[in-house]
């Protein structure tokens, strides 16, 4: 198993470190502070917009947890498929040394 995280501080505790490792899970590396590269940053601003699209706004949170479990319900395969794609954008990232790419 391959394991991403975002670098943030309580998750590159020694400890988390030697729990990982107990259990041979691997760390993806990682550059710190790069949310945009995660994909599930991506569904979530797709999740974002196809909420606010629709033509009665949720009203309550109640309204907005039902809005949000059936848009995730909306978002095809290919969809996430095509996410789950882009995280070459990475491997790109880290050969630049966290540097601009052309991705």
């Amino acid at each position: 198993m391959t394991l991403q995280h975002d670098n943030a501080t309580s998750y590159t505790s020694h400890s988390v470190h030697d729990f990982l490792q107990d259990r041979n899970v691997s760390v993806l590396p990682w550059p710190a502070k790069s949310p945009d590269l995660n994909p599930i940053e991506h569904v979530w601003d797709l999740l974002d917009r196809r909420v606010r699209a629709r033509a009665i706004p949720p009203r309550n949170v109640w309204e907005l947890a039902g809005a949000l479990v059936e848009e995730w319900g909306n978002i095809s395969q290919q969809e996430l498929a095509n996410m789950v794609q882009s995280m070459r954008r990475c491997t790109a990232v880290l050969n630049a040394a966290g540097g601009h790419t052309r991705y």
